[in-house]
């Protein structure tokens, strides 16, 4: 999954594990960008009484970097506050919850919203800005999605924000593709698979009705760039910014032997992290997760190695004998991936493909790179900039982008070309994928802010029936 359960470590944590980020020009409002960090993994629906929430002793971060040096310049910062009006029940509500403000819900989250610049000066945005309630189900939110409109609030400076909870829109065939990469599609040619499988399958979205927390923020172009009284141009170097977020948690946790007052001191410290979809989770060895999730993308040097020698690429010529031919002699040759460098840690340049570049500079960072000056499309292809859509993933990343497809091929050598126009990609390539769409989703994705569809509710999910 993109960064579900990506690091031994963060997997135990899920309050501060980041799951998805998305950064992408605003399609209902052209002159503003939306970042979407969503946090808490696998939101089984039918969660309570004890209903999924962000972490109070977490701070949550929105990182933007626009000058190239793969360190944060225009950080959102997000803190929250539970706070609990009935504490002798044990119930998340005693009845319907019609409003934010309904006295039947018992225990509800609010939050700040903070603005750091590049010199650590702080703008508070907004204070005690409230959460909507987890959808428990038909008679506690019979009304859930007016719930979560009112909590979309708007900050100053034309600024919008929504933080709770909501669909999960990665949709990804996790029972095969960790089952020895048994790709459905493709699963009779698996070399594990001779004998058992007799035709194709459809793929199985393994996160289609589970929920996640999200942090939508929607802000104006001009707020995240370094020449801000200037409209960018696509050429333009500064038009471009890379995206990750991060989660932090206090160094020093005392925990008392009493149920409340556990003291917590010290500076944060990053226990979490995410640029592009995947790449802790299949890019970088097992031993290196925890350690890449406590780095600043600035040091992704690192972990450039494993980027240029995909393990996947070496895998999938061995799982799948034959089919990848060409793509074995590329791997055989030791050929460094400077296609996927390009991609996931400096940007595509200009000059590789047509009108197209989002080129952060020579520092190696793992970074959502978004060229901003590239308008939303009319009709947008999921396979983004592979399907000539160039607002798309790897171009920021969109809600629907199928980004497991996109990785699929480019590490199978799609985007190869771009670096040795000599070299032919596999005649599969074109058709590799885990099998899912977009439609594979069941909450619909919504057309304006925060995109993401209404969360399932514990009562009508078939995968909570007894």
């Amino acid at each position: 999954m993109s960064s579900h359960r990506e690091a031994p470590e963060i997997s135990k944590d899920p309050v501060a594990d980041s799951t998805d980020l998305y950064a992408f020009v605003s399609p209902d409002a052209p002159d503003t960008v939306t970042f979407i960090a969503n946090y808490v993994p696998l939101e089984t629906p039918a969660g309570g009484p004890n209903f999924y929430e962000f972490g109070d002793d977490v701070l949550y971060e929105i990182n933007i970097d626009n000058d190239g040096d793969g360190r944060a310049d225009v950080v959102y910062q997000f803190r929250f506050t539970t706070r609990v009006r009935n504490p002798n029940t044990f119930l998340y509500n005693t009845g319907p919850i019609t409003s934010l403000n309904d006295r039947d819900w018992n225990r509800r989250q609010f939050y700040t919203v903070t603005r750091v610049d590049a010199y650590g000066h702080k703008q508070v945005l907004g204070r005690n800005l409230q959460s909507p309630p987890c959808n428990v189900g038909v008679l506690s939110t019979p009304n859930y999605a007016a719930l979560a409109h009112a909590a979309v609030h708007h900050l100053p400076g034309g600024r919008r924000v929504f933080a709770g909870q909501r669909a999960d829109g990665f949709y990804v065939d996790l029972g095969s593709i960790f089952d020895l990469l048994n790709l459905r599609p493709f699963q009779t040619a698996n070399v594990f698979g001779k004998g058992i499988f007799n035709s194709p399958a459809l793929g199985v979205n393994a996160l289609n009705r589970v929920n996640v927390h999200s942090i939508a923020l929607q802000v104006p172009i001009s707020d995240v760039l370094s020449h801000h009284s200037h409209k960018p141009r696509v050429s333009d170097h500064w038009s471009t910014i890379g995206v990750y977020t991060s989660a932090s948690r206090r160094q020093v946790q005392i925990i008392k032997d009493r149920p409340t007052g556990d003291i917590e001191a010290g500076p944060f410290v990053q226990v979490s992290r995410l640029g592009n979809p995947l790449f802790n989770e299949v890019i970088v060895p097992m031993v290196l997760k925890d350690r890449w999730n406590k780095e600043e993308p600035a040091d992704d040097k690192n972990f450039a190695q494993f980027v240029a020698h995909p393990e996947v690429a070496n895998l999938l010529p061995v799982i799948y004998p034959g089919v990848f031919p060409n793509l074995a002699a590329l791997d055989a040759a030791k050929t460094p991936r400077a296609d996927l460098l390009a991609i996931l840690l400096t940007g595509i340049p200009a000059g590789l493909i047509p009108g197209f570049q989002n080129f952060t500079g020579t520092t190696q960072a793992d970074l959502l790179r978004l060229n901003t000056a590239i308008p939303p499309t009319a009709k947008p292809n999921d396979l983004g900039v592979l399907g000539g859509d160039l607002a798309g993933f790897p171009n920021g990343r969109r809600p629907k982008d199928d980004v497991v497809t996109i990785e699929l091929r480019a590490i199978a050598g799609a985007t190869f070309p771009l670096i040795d126009p000599k070299f032919v990609p596999d005649a599969v390539v074109s058709q590799l994928s885990d099998g899912l769409t977009a439609a594979n989703v069941t909450s619909p994705f919504l057309d304006k802010f925060p995109y993401l569809g209404v969360p399932y509710d514990g009562y009508n999910n078939p995968s909570n029936a007894s």
